[in-house]
Order: structure tokens, then C-alpha cells, then sequence
């Protein structure tokens, strides 16, 4: 398939923590020239104003109204803790809208400063806890409702109708603006949306954390703000550009301490190191039912920070919530790369055309002018999904699709990976973990989490002793795996307590060469085929030992005995091509990207540098003890 290219430029960028300076790190971006701004100012005028909260805080929002008054508009409304700038009502966005076809056709846009953010009044309260649960007088769902019941009382020209989207965490505030219960509120688009920042967002996965992501973030993010202000923060300067060696000399997870003593959050985290009441309060998904506006649920299969969120919103209001109507949208994309970027690639990895556009012209845009302008525009599949490694769109009535058979990737003696179970005989795999040495998560030098590790080249990480490899016979046909990842470990350590970081990984053919992608080089290049043999990540995830069967009630391993450790990992829809071959790489260390288990049972946080030890882990393969990856096998013939 071909689509035009996507010229436009994002308006309102959330916060990305990926391989930036460190003087840009969690700072928002107004992307844009002043030609751009230009035509915004040219059909729209802008009005600055502080919202009344049912408690009297006074929440700052400005609003885009269309010139054109001979109609009326829909207000399309996005609630943000990463401010609305430009501020000044002489100051335009160079953009309006999730993408430029919103602002050509005409809609009131709001943007909003949350409660205790930026220019808005009253304290800020990290995925502020719901007032069924926090007893709080207001939430963001009330915020949500009061701003919106102020708008259709004060704005002119509406039609009566709201939409609302957001991305990452905006995508939470949609998420929650989608609990106010205010009839107005016709249609959301929760977009890599925040709901668990423990088990599966950003911060954790499976109780480990996730260092450089969440400490970049927060360190900066997390400053206290004495005033109302429009001033973003000011990032840690880390004096160096290599997060491997820089967290490495940290000594502990602890010692981060010694630069947030003004973030309280930060340190919040680290004194709730179990999945206790603090985070419990903090999971949005039990809240998610009888939602009454139509949900367009976005997530990006290599989103590094929410591809969670995603699915679990559309999973959530699919159990919780029945009578949604509830559809999603998975694309190859990374943390809001469908606003961002063309989404036609992923470092090398292609996935054959611009998929951004397509999805905002026949997905987005259709969706909220069905819903807000009640147009006949077709409503979007229930899934909406782009199979990677075939580079397809499909439009499914479920998701998982209909028709996928369980099956298993079992682990076999000398380093073989089948869809038979091993033999009696099938032994082990044994490797030493030291945490002085942790496997890098990435085989280049960043202080951050690059976006593009999700699709990196494995090839480093299978050379060491440290990381063992499973990989199938050449494919004779294509395998499409479609839905979640169920690993299934039986292991023993030497230590009390160890990490297990499963990696599913595409390996492509010796002789590949990509068409879309520019190979070669200068003729003393000596590697002028880099897609040849590529070890494509497609999934990788954690679970950390002391959580295999609570997070709430972390166990101890006893040394030398054999423990089973099964989790759930994110879905995945890809397809392993002909030719490839299908690995599992398996190791306990991840750095920086996870912080270092010391390999003792005890409360990372509070580690000290002498506590980290070494451990020999072993991972069985025979059939008494058949380790391996539960997979969901998909054709086209079983749709």
C-alpha cells in the first residue's frame, strides 16, 4: 500500500524522554514556524481564562474559537500537566488539533492547564487517586466535568457536542475525563493513556524499575512549584551523554536520592517499593465502567512507555464496560509516534508507508466528526491493527483476533527453540549474573531510554555469557503471533531473589536487504548490508523474581530450588517472515533501562553498593520442567 506523506507538524507534544540532550529532557515542545502560527492566528481567535472548580481553584485554559461564525462548532478539548504554550493571547500554537485536517475544518479548541500545573491554581497530585477512593472533595473527573459545563455556559458557537484526546499523559486526563459522567462529553480518544504506573506504565514492569525513563523524568517534572508559573522546570544536567556508566557509578537505586531532595514524588516511589495502597489507588482500570461517550482507544506496538496503557483501557472497558462503544487502534509506532512522526520506520526497521496518515485521515479525523459534527463518516473496526513484519493494516472485529490457536515456544537443549515440548532429557541452561557487570539494554551510549530500543539489533546482547539464546530452524512458511506473551520459566538460583527478562526476536535472513531502507555506504564500509542477520526486537519484558506470585507480597527464592515464574507480557501482531528464524533471548540484567537487583531478597530502594552480588541462575528445559513462551498462532484463513 502507498499513502501520501504527512507534512504536518505536531502542536502540542507531551513530554518524551528519549535520546535528547540533557539540557531538553521532559521539556514540552512548541514545534512549529511562524508561517504556521500564522494561519492559525489568520481563522482563529484566542482567549485566555481561569476556569472556577466546584472548590474554587481556578484551572487556566485557553481557547481557540473559529473566525467563521456562521456556523457552529464542536469544542474539542485536551487537559495537559505539560502546559498550553504559547502563553499570551497575542501568542498562537503552530497547530490546532491532533492533526491539521481538525483545524481546516473548524473546531472550538481548549487547551488546559491540569490543577496545580503551570499557570493553573491549586496542588498537582501525580495520576491524582479518584474521590471514591481518596475521599477528596474533587478529581480530574470533576475537573473535567467543571470545565466543560463552564465552556458550553461561556464559549459562543458550540453546537453542544465535546471530544476530547489526549497522549500519554494526556492520554490519562482523557482516560479520566471519560469517568465525569457529563452528557456533553460525545467522544474521547485516550492515546497511550497512563493506567498503572507499578505493573506495566512507564515507571515498572512487574515491580523493576525503570531507571533512566523515570528519573530523567521526575527529577525535572517533579520540581516543586511555588506559583502559578509558565515556566518549565530545569533538568539535571548529568555532565555526561553515557547513562550506562553514569547510573553504574550511582552505586544503588537508592543513592538517587541525593538529587531529588525537593522531588517528593520521586522519593514517594522509592518508599512504596511493593504494589501497596499508594499505587493501588493510582490504577485507573478498576474505574473504568459505565463510560458513556464512544472511546478510539491509540497505542503504538513500540510505544517504550504506555503500549501497556493502550491495552489495557480497551481491555478494561471491554469487561467493565460492555456497552462502550469501544474500538482501538494499534499501529508500529513509538510513544505518540502516530502525531509525531510518518511512522514508515523505527531506527532501520520499515514498515512500508507513511502509517500516521492513513490513520489520522481514515480513523481519527472520521471518528470525532461522526461523533461530534454527526456526519455519516463510517464508524472504525472494533481493532483497527497493523501486523508488523508483513506491514499491513487490518480492520478485525475483535482483539485479539478471532480464530488465534494457544500455542508454545518451548525451550530446547543446545540452544534450539521449538513448538514441541522438550524431552525427559532436556537438561538445563546455567549463566552467572553479576550486577557489576548488567547486559546493556542497547548497544549505543544514551543517558535516557531511546525510542528505538524497541526494535534494536540483539546481536550485542547474544554474544555474552550472560544472556542465553533459544532460536527455531529457518521458517519454511510465515508464523503471525497475535495477542499477549505468556512466558513460563522454571528456574533456580543461588541467590534469594533474581530478575528474568524474556526477549522475543525476529531474526532476519544472513543475505536481507530492505528495499526501503538505504543500505551501504562508502565503499570501505565494511558492513554495507546492516539489515543482514538482524536481530529484531519484537517484545521484551521483566518480571521481577520476588513478585512471581503477589506484587503486593514480594517471597524470597530458596537457593538451589526449582521455582516456576510465569507473567504476562504486552500482545504483539507480528508476522516472521519466511527465511527468518524465530529467538528467545533470556537474562537478569537490563541496564540502565532497569534499575540492578542486588540479587538479595530485601527492599531494592534501600540496597546499599556492598549488597549486589553475584548469583548463578539456571533455566530448565525437559519435560518435567518445559520453559517456554505461550504464543497465540494467527492466519488470515481464521479471521
Amino acid at each position: 500500500m502507498s499513502f501520501p506523506r504527512c507534512l504536518r507538524v505536531s502542536a502540542l507534544l507531551a513530554v518524551l524522554l528519549l535520546a535528547v540532550p540533557p539540557g531538553l529532557q521532559a521539556r514540552p515542545t512548541q514545534a512549529g514556524t511562524a508561517a504556521e502560527s500564522n494561519r492559525v492566528r489568520d481563522r482563529y481567535t484566542k482567549r485566555e481564562v481561569l476556569i472556577p472548580m466546584r472548590d474554587g481553584v481556578r484551572l487556566f485554559t485557553a481557547i481557540y474559537a473559529p473566525k467563521d461564525t456562521s456556523r457552529a462548532y464542536p469544542i474539542l478539548l485536551q487537559r495537559t500537566p505539560y502546559s498550553v504554550a504559547p502563553y499570551g493571547e497575542t501568542a498562537f500554537m503552530a497547530q490546532l488539533g491532533p492533526s491539521t485536517q481538525f483545524q481546516e475544518e473548524g473546531f472550538i479548541f481548549v487547551y488546559q492547564d491540569v490543577r496545580g500545573r503551570m499557570m493553573s491554581e491549586g496542588e498537582f497530585v501525580n495520576m491524582r487517586p479518584q474521590r471514591a477512593l481518596s475521599g477528596a472533595a474533587v478529581d480530574e473527573s470533576t475537573d473535567t466535568y467543571d470545565t466543560i459545563e463552564w465552556l458550553l455556559q461561556h464559549v459562543r458557537g458550540h453546537n453542544g457536542r465535546v471530544g476530547q484526546w489526549g497522549i500519554s499523559y494526556p492520554g490519562f486526563y482523557t482516560a479520566v475525563g471519560m469517568l465525569s459522567g457529563h452528557p456533553a462529553l460525545k467522544a474521547v480518544s485516550p492515546q497511550a493513556p497512563i493506567v498503572d504506573w507499578f505493573q506495566g506504565d512507564d515507571f515498572h514492569r512487574n515491580g523493576a524499575l525503570w531507571l533512566p525513563h523515570a528519573f530523567n523524568f521526575m527529577v525535572s517534572f517533579g520540581q516543586p512549584r511555588p506559583s502559578p508559573t509558565s515556566a518549565w522546570p530545569t533538568p539535571l544536567d548529568h555532565g555526561t551523554s553515557d547513562g550506562y556508566d553514569w547510573f553504574l557509578r550511582l552505586g544503588s537505586t537508592g543513592a538517587t536520592r541525593r538529587y531529588t531532595k525537593e522531588v517528593a514524588f520521586w522519593n514517594e516511589m522509592l518508599d512504596h517499593p511493593t504494589y501497596d495502597a499508594f499505587w493501588q489507588a493510582r490504577n485507573l482500570r478498576p474505574q473504568l465502567k459505565d463510560v458513556k461517550p464512544a472511546v478510539l482507544t491509540v497505542g503504538g506496538w513500540f510505544d517504550a512507555e504506555n503500549l501497556y496503557g493502550a491495552l489495557q483501557v480497551f481491555q478494561a472497558l471491554a469487561r467493565q464496560s460492555p456497552a462502550t462503544d469501544s474500538c482501538l487502534v494499534m499501529g508500529p509506532w513509538s510513544h505518540g509516534g502516530w502525531e509525531r512522526t510518518k511512522g514508515d520506520h523505527l531506527g532501520p526497521v520499515q514498515f512500508g508507508a507513511d502509517t500516521s496518515e492513513w490513520f489520522q485521515r481514515e480513523v481519527l479525523f472520521p471518528f470525532f466528526m461522526r461523533h461530534l459534527k454527526g456526519t455519516q463518516d463510517p464508524l472504525p473496526a472494533k481493532a483497527t491493527v497493523f501486523e508488523t513484519g508483513a506491514n499491513r493494516w487490518h480492520s478485525l472485529d475483535a482483539w485479539p483476533p478471532k480464530g488465534t490457536k494457544p500455542s508454545a515456544l518451548y525451550l530446547q537443549p543446545d540452544g534450539r527453540l521449538s513448538f514441541t515440548p522438550p524431552p525427559p532429557d532436556g537438561g538445563a541452561d546455567a549463566f552467572v549474573s553479576d550486577p557489576a557487570k548488567p547486559v546493556p539494554f542497547i548497544e549505543q551510549v544514551a543517558i535516557g531510554m531511546p525510542r528505538e530500543y524497541m526494535t534494536a539489533d540483539q546481536r550485542f546482547a547474544g554474544r555474552r555469557p550472560d544472556v542465553l539464546v533459544f532460536r527455531t530452524e529457518v521458517l519454511a512458511h510465515d508464523l503471525t503471533l497475535a495477542g499477549p506473551l505468556h512466558p513460563e520459566l522454571f528456574v533456580a538460583t543461588t541467590g534469594t531473589d533474581a530478575d528474568w527478562v524474556v526477549k522475543l526476536i525476529d531474526v532476519y535472513p544472513d543475505d536481507f536487504k530492505n528495499p526501503d531502507f538505504e543500505e551501504g555506504g562508502p565503499i570501505w564500509d565494511p558492513n554495507p548490508n546492516p539489515m543482514g542477520g538482524y536481530q529484531q526486537l519484537v517484545r521484551g519484558e521483566v518480571m521481577r523474581g520476588k513478585f512471581r506470585d503477589s506484587l503486593e507480597h514480594p517471597a524470597p527464592f530458596t537457593p538451589g530450588q526449582p521455582t516456576r515464574v510465569a507473567w504476562t507480557m504486552n500482545d504483539i501482531f507480528h508476522t516472521f517472515k519466511k527465511g527468518h528464524r524465530v529467538m528467545v533471548q533470556i537474562q537478569s540484567t537490563w541496564f540502565p533501562l532497569m534499575d540492578r537487583n542486588p540479587q538479595v531478597f530485601m527492599d531494592i530502594n534501600q540496597a546499599r553498593p556492598e549488597d549486589y552480588r553475584k548469583a548463578t541462575h539456571t533455566v530448565f528445559h525437559d519435560a518435567a520442567r518445559p520453559s517456554g513462551i505461550g504464543v497465540g498462532v494467527w492466519s488470515e484463513k481464521q479471521k
